[in-house]
Order: C-alpha cells, then sequence, then structure tokens
C-alpha cells in the first residue's frame, strides 16, 4: 500500500488537475452543486456550465427560491434534467432543515434527493475533508487496475477493503483527487479498467434516444412557455405516441405540468 500511494500522489503530484474551480472553494454548497453536476457527465461539459450556474445560483437560499424553469435554463447542455430538480429539491431541503448549510453527516446527506453513497462520499470527503470510504468509476479503475488485473466480474464490495487499507486518514480530499485524476490517466492509456467490474454498464447511444428526446421537449417547452403534444410532435419531427409517452414521465417526475391540451414547466 505504501508503493501505491507513491504511485498515485506521484502522479497526482505532476498531472493534478487543480485548475478545476470546484477544486479551488471550500464552500459545500458550491463542491455540492458540482458533484451533482459531475453525476454522469464528463468534466469538459460541466466547466461549460459551472461557473455561470453559481452566479445565478450563488448559495442554497438562492437556488432554492429560484424558479425551476430558470435552473433548467441553466442546466441545459448538461442532460440527466432529472438532477437539475433534484439538486433544486435538495436545496430546498437544505434551507428548510440546515438553515441553508450542506449537513456534514453522510446519513443526512443520503437523505437529500438525488444522492446515493458515491455522491455523499465524494461530499464527505471534498466538502469536509472526512476519512470516509466511497467508490465511483475513476476510482473503481484504479484499484482494479493495480489489485485485480486478471479477475472479471469484480464487485465493488471485493475493492472495499483495499480502498480502507489505502486512504490517507490525514488528507482525504487530496487523496481523492489523486485517485480521480490517476484513473482519467489510466482509462485514457489502457484498455477501460472499469469494463471489468461487475458493474459496469455501457451507456446506450444518445442520438434518437429517449434521454434525447426528453431534452428536446423541455428545451421546446423553456422557449414557448407551453405547447401541445401535437405541437411538440410536430416541432420535433417525432410520433405523437412517442412524445405522449415521454410527457407522461416529465409529468409523473415533477418537471412539467398539464393543462388542459397544453403542457408547459412545472412552477
Amino acid at each position: 500500500m505504501k508503493n501505491f500511494r507513491k504511485l498515485v500522489y506521484g502522479y497526482y503530484a505532476k498531472y493534478a488537475r487543480n485548475s478545476l474551480p470546484w477544486r479551488n472553494t471550500r464552500d459545500p454548497y458550491r463542491i455540492f452543486v458540482s458533484e451533482i453536476m459531475l453525476q454522469q457527465t464528463q468534466v469538459a461539459r460541466v466547466l461549460e456550465k459551472y461557473s455561470a450556474f453559481i452566479r445565478a445560483f450563488p448559495s442554497a437560499h438562492a437556488l432554492a427560491r429560484a424558479p425551476l424553469g430558470a435552473v433548467l435554463k441553466a442546466w441545459q447542455g448538461l442532460g440527466y434534467n432529472r438532477r437539475a430538480l433534484a439538486l433544486k429539491k435538495s436545496a430546498e431541503k437544505v434551507v428548510s432543515e440546515f438553515k441553508g448549510k450542506i449537513p456534514r453527516e453522510r446519513q443526512a446527506l443520503e437523505a437529500l434527493p438525488g444522492i446515493g453513497e458515491a455522491t455523499s462520499g465524494a461530499l464527505c470527503a471534498f466538502a469536509f475533508n472526512q476519512p470516509v470510504v466511497f467508490i465511483e468509476t475513476n476510482i473503481r479503475s484504479v484499484f482494479i487496475h493495480h489489485f485485480f488485473k486478471d479477475a472479471r466480474n469484480i464487485s465493488d464490495a471485493r475493492l472495499l477493503p483495499y480502498l480502507e487499507k489505502a486512504l490517507d486518514r490525514k488528507n482525504p480530499r487530496q487523496w481523492y483527487y489523486a485517485l480521480m485524476d490517476y484513473g482519467v490517466y489510466l482509462k485514457g492509456h489502457t484498455v477501460n479498467p472499469a469494463r471489468k467490474s461487475l458493474h459496469y454498464k455501457k451507456q446506450s447511444p444518445f442520438q434518437g434516444s429517449n434521454r434525447q428526446i426528453r431534452g428536446k421537449i423541455l428545451k421546446a417547452l423553456l422557449a414557448k412557455k407551453q405547447l401541445s403534444a401535437a405541437g411538440l410532435a410536430r416541432l420535433l419531427n417525432t410520433g405523437v405516441p412517442r412524445v405522449n409517452t415521454m410527457l407522461k414521465a416529465l409529468c409523473k417526475e415533477g418537471l412539467i405540468k398539464e393543462k388542459g391540451r397544453f403542457f408547459s414547466i412545472y412552477a
């Protein structure tokens, strides 16, 4: 483990991504926003949106009182718009239950909308420098590459003892930054080690997918204020049945609302 830490920190000393804006703040709210944005989204895309989003909503209070339409508009381009809704609902809960301060306890974090084990662990480490153990895709790649080279279908449960032993308990924030940066390097210069994970799932193509149609519906409603299913189908050059399926799902999730024949962003 001593040699392993030396290797990871050695890479980090030369190639750390310290220019990332969420690494240059100790404001838990700003780190919270970055972690939600980084879920299932590449760093380059988050960099395009993060600073403008923080300027528009500089605190949990500002985000909580903002109209959902304004939040979704600032989120455009990041995909998975349910995360924007979850982020806003989390801000509302942080304001109502924690006086606008992101909670430090992992259990309290996981009670917020859209927060699972990986995100709560990242927040504990990056926002509060707590020595917790968590796994995400880049961290998973590092440990599989170094300790399970000849194995297949490796569960996270098998990795956890190695994470526990390797953890730098004096500076977990820096240790996880180093692991993530090294994991990004490995995925770009070797066959992605994460493919050996039991939990690996290849993302389906975006072009023509339901995710793309959902995003286009929200974008159209943000621009036009309200549209019918037939109007959306014409605008998106998509069949009405498919549009109706997406509209029902978006209504159920609380992103849009229906009034008569028309749909609009939920307010």
